[in-house]
């Protein structure tokens, strides 16, 4: 159901926090939440609604764009958008309608064969020399600009700029990640007539690419994901009448909400920084969402200890967010990444709604097990923000 027509404005604040693949699995009969010390997010938990919500659909394990737009309200069926134009967005690159954008990965390569995806996570000073050197000799192939940015540790951003316009049927290339290591990378395929310029010059690009690249010991190959041209997607404010920003540090988020019309404000470090940047913007705007990585990052990295610990940072931090007295707080996650799977999975997502006007006192802490005990049972990810209108007094009664 489109809910415009239902939206009102009011002087309500909402916060809604991300802990980027939060959700988990046991190990050792615990999962990350359980097993984590965070007696805040508990203690928030018992006097809020709670429950799980499913980021796409029953069993679909999601990406972080379609993960995101599905708690943003916006279906991520019908919006499909590729991952390069939110890296290229999230840098700061103006795309334009003659645009192919991808997100892609420095990595190791040995015999052929992808022995890390992700060139062990190199420094980001060591990233922006390797996309420097790229750039500067690799400027055009057949008559297209190659226009490569930097992102953080071993992600960078290449935009392919044609003469012409471009659509997305163009960019219907198939990603070169075999998305597993041991593994030799894949051909970037087109998958039908119109894509294949895009899908040759993606072969010429990563030759050009490996032999820049050869006696690197880590970052020697270049992985492509994520094809995509600009699409046309209602922003943010149209649907729900906020006035919103973004506090993100990695650029594929910045780049989801300044998609959306989010204003997207610089911030670099991690919770300490963004939450500093929470404080000073407050009085802004009527929507701050506000991402962390770093959980999500340990989850993909099978490191349960790391994640344990940066759920725990955040809980030590969680009461600064409160002290701001939003009317609606919303923590949750954009999909699991349970260090068992060392991947992003299908599992339905923790979500927590702190208003007035919940129910409260069902669950005991923020967990996957005590948040299928709460209010609000197992919802998709689109109902997430009517329930968080509705709880900041924000849509108006359905029908006479």
């Amino acid at each position: 159901m489109d809910i415009s027509s239902l939206v009102q404005k009011n002087n309500t604040k909402i916060v809604f926090v991300i802990l980027d693949g939060v959700g988990g699995l046991p190990i050792n009969g615990k999962t990350e939440l359980e097993a984590a010390n965070k007696p805040n997010l508990d203690a928030l938990a018992r006097v809020s609604a709670c429950g799980l919500h499913i980021p796409v659909y029953y069993g679909i394990t999601p990406g972080s764009g379609p993960g995101h737009f599905g708690v943003f309200g916006y279906d991520p069926l019908q919006y499909e958008i590729g991952r390069g134009v939110l890296e290229a967005l999230g840098l700061g690159i103006e795309l334009k309608k003659t645009d192919v954008a991808l997100r892609c990965n420095y990595a190791t390569i040995k015999n052929g064969i992808i022995v890390d995806r992700r060139a062990g996570r190199i420094p980001t000073e060591k990233n922006i020399e390797l996309t420097e050197r790229l750039s500067n000799q690799i400027k055009e192939i057949d008559g297209v600009e190659i226009i490569l940015k930097p992102g953080k540790e071993h992600r960078f951003c290449l935009v392919m700029r044609f003469p012409k316009v471009i659509n997305e049927n163009n960019a219907m290339v198939t990603d070169t990640d075999p998305q597993k290591e041991r593994k030799p990378p894949a051909e970037p395929l087109a998958l039908n007539e119109e894509s294949k310029e895009v899908s040759e010059i993606a072969k010429k690009f990563i030759k050009k690419a490996e032999e820049i690249l050869k006696n690197e010991e880590r970052a020697n190959y270049v992985l492509l994901r994520g094809f995509s041209a600009l699409p046309h997607i209602p922003s943010f404010e149209e649907k729900y009448a906020l006035k919103a920003c973004s506090i993100a540090v990695y650029p594929m988020y910045r780049g989801i909400t300044r998609l959306l019309g989010m204003e997207t404000l610089p911030v670099e470090g991690d919770i300490k920084e963004e939450v500093e940047m929470l404080k000073k913007v407050y009085k802004d705007y009527d929507f701050i969402f506000v991402h962390i990585k770093k959980t999500d990052s340990f989850g993909e990295d099978g490191n349960f200890e790391g994640k344990i610990k940066k759920i725990e940072e955040f809980d030590s931090f969680l009461p600064e967010i409160i002290s701001l007295n939003p009317d609606t707080v919303v923590i949750t996650g954009d999909h699991s990444t349970p260090s068992l799977l060392k991947a992003h999975s299908w599992h339905p997502v923790p979500l927590l709604i702190k208003s007035p006007y919940v129910l409260g006192g069902t669950v005991n802490a923020f967990t996957e097990r005590e948040c299928l005990k709460g209010e609000l049972g197992i919802i998709p990810a689109t109902a997430i923000m009517p329930m968080v209108l509705a709880n900041t007094l924000r849509l108006r009664k359905f029908g006479a």
